[in-house]
């Protein structure tokens, strides 16, 4: 006989009472919803994104549009990370155990359904693995978590699952965090656009451009969720997202920057997102490490996060707290005259420094998003470069973020965003810089090795060689420029009680959020 978890989780015992607001401007009571309002009931939580989920495929969930409505409330992972402790949770694994240097063994949790009826079992495990790391659809989650790991998922029995990898791996069980569960029915070839899963919530109706609605699944295997069902809609105006919630329109708005007049209706919090420009270091002029230096120069860092957008400048696409952290890399300096002199001296030794280069931004990607790219631009400009912005939505800019990436677009810098939430370097080096990594335009042989040397190591040697890394990343490679690690701001009506935490942007937890009594 199977009984269901009867004890809340550990991410909804952090659910509690609201702890802090700030004061902003007001807004004015008219209604801005426009020709689709939410409209729901009192029973369903209403929900206003930047943007539409580019995908709801389980196996794209590490990208923050999909994984912010996908994770832990769709579908689910066979452990959770905590991300207020750090520590790595039972979800639809109970226990798991290292058998050898590559071998790991894994307890499945009994009594679990899938949104279709069918029984989760290792036997699903075991497929939705296969399907995440070793498909030819090529999942986001492959490249972000697992790069070139070859892993080997295989059903015991029902409840036993082993995972065996080619090289040694530490922290597979913090892998699999990121492998979403589907059912053996998911066609394994190609994405889905509406995932089967074991969430408390199930999809109830997605109607393209305009809304996606879910319902609570009715045989969860966990605590019930509070409301019986979740509406999202997306607005791509930050201050029509916060009307929304002070008008009573709207229950949640997340992406706010402080000038969206949510008043005293707005959060703010620590994200783990670091924002950034990748550098297509293999097109001229950005071939020259002078002119990547020259850019990270040009970039007035301070007056980013003091006008332009909430945070605090950063020099590392990983915030403290995060394996692998180098508190020594400081940010870059801004040094105009500096980044003038380093363009001049390549422009005199050939460097075509003339070449038309594409800053491609992405629309919503986080508060004032465009103004942000203009003031880079601007301090581009200054350096003595020539610089086009090129302003996307997020299917199109998915297009120059993950391989492969487009061709005969000349030089480009790319406004992107990342936000390690699993707590290890090993889920940003490889994918951001690695030679073959998902999202990475340049590497070096000398960076992979200092990658994979860290991927291997376990305890302080992993924190001292991804700190490493880091340090040659910076120093010799500069492949990207590092602009602020991100504060979060959202709006939340007076009704709702829901404590945001580091891991908010990338997965907004549905069951931590409650009525105020």
């Amino acid at each position: 006989m199977t009984t269901r978890a009867s004890a809340p989780r550990p991410r909804q015992r952090a659910a509690g009472a609201l702890l802090s607001a700030l004061t902003l401007v007001g807004v004015s009571a008219c209604s801005v919803a426009g020709a689709d309002p939410i409209g729901e009931g009192p029973g369903t939580l209403r929900i206003v994104l930047p943007e539409e989920p580019p995908t709801l495929e389980p196996c794209d969930a590490s990208l923050t549009a999909t994984g912010r409505v996908t994770r832990a409330n769709i579908t689910e992972a066979l452990t959770e990370r905590d991300p207020s402790t750090g520590r790595l949770e039972p979800a639809l694994a109970v226990k798991w155990a290292r058998a050898s240097a590559t071998s790991w063994t894994f307890t499945i949790r009994e009594g679990v359904t899938f949104h279709d009826g069918s029984p989760f079992t290792a036997a699903a495990a075991a497929f939705s693995i296969k399907r995440a790391t070793d498909s030819a659809i090529d999942c986001n989650v492959d490249g972000y978590i697992f790069s070139d790991s070859e892993v080997t998922a295989t059903a015991v029995d029902d409840a036993t699952l082993e995972v065996r990898t080619a090289e040694p791996d530490p922290i597979l069980p913090l892998r699999l965090s990121f492998v979403e569960m589907v059912p053996t029915s998911t066609d394994p070839g190609s994405r889905v656009r509406e995932p089967i899963g074991t969430g408390p919530y199930r999809i109830d109706e997605w109607s393209q451009g305009r809304f996606l609605r879910l319902k609570r699944y009715a045989d969860y295997w966990g605590e019930p969720p509070a409301f019986a069902a979740a509406k999202y809609v997306w607005r791509a105006e930050g201050s029509v997202r916060a009307a929304m919630v002070t008008n009573g329109e709207a229950d949640v708005a997340i992406g706010l920057a402080p000038e969206d007049g949510a008043g005293d209706r707005a959060v703010e919090f620590t994200t783990n997102e670091v924002s950034y420009l990748r550098i297509d270091a293999t097109e001229a002029p950005l071939d020259d490490i002078r002119i990547r230096r020259a850019i990270n120069y040009a970039i007035d860092r301070e007056g980013l996060v003091t006008a332009v957008f909430s945070g605090r400048p950063s020099g590392q696409l990983v915030s403290k707290g995060v394996t692998g952290y180098n508190p020594r890399i400081r940010p870059w300096p801004y040094d105009p005259e500096r980044a003038e002199e380093l363009v001049a001296q390549a422009r005199a030794d050939g460097v075509p420094t003339g070449t038309t280069i594409t800053l491609i931004g992405r629309n919503g990607i986080y508060p004032k998003a465009a103004e942000a790219m203009e003031v880079v631009q601007d301090g581009l400009l200054k350096a003595g470069l020539k610089v086009e912005i090129k302003m996307l939505d997020v299917n199109a800019w998915l297009e120059y973020l993950l391989r492969p990436f487009p061709n005969g677009k000349g030089p480009t810098l790319l406004q992107a965003q990342h936000g390690n939430q699993a707590g290890d370097a090993a889920f940003t080096m490889g994918q951001i810089y690695g030679s073959e990594g998902a999202q990475s335009s340049y590497g070096t042989p000398a960076l992979d090795a200092a990658i994979e040397k860290a991927q291997l190591a376990s305890g302080d040697q992993r924190q001292k060689a991804f700190a490493e890394a880091f340090a040659q990343q910076n120093d010799e490679v500069v492949r990207d420029a590092v602009m602020a690690n991100m504060t979060g701001i959202l709006a939340l009506s007076p009704d709702i009680r829901y404590r945001p935490d580091s891991a908010t942007n990338d997965e907004m937890r549905l069951a931590d959020m409650r009525r105020a009594d």
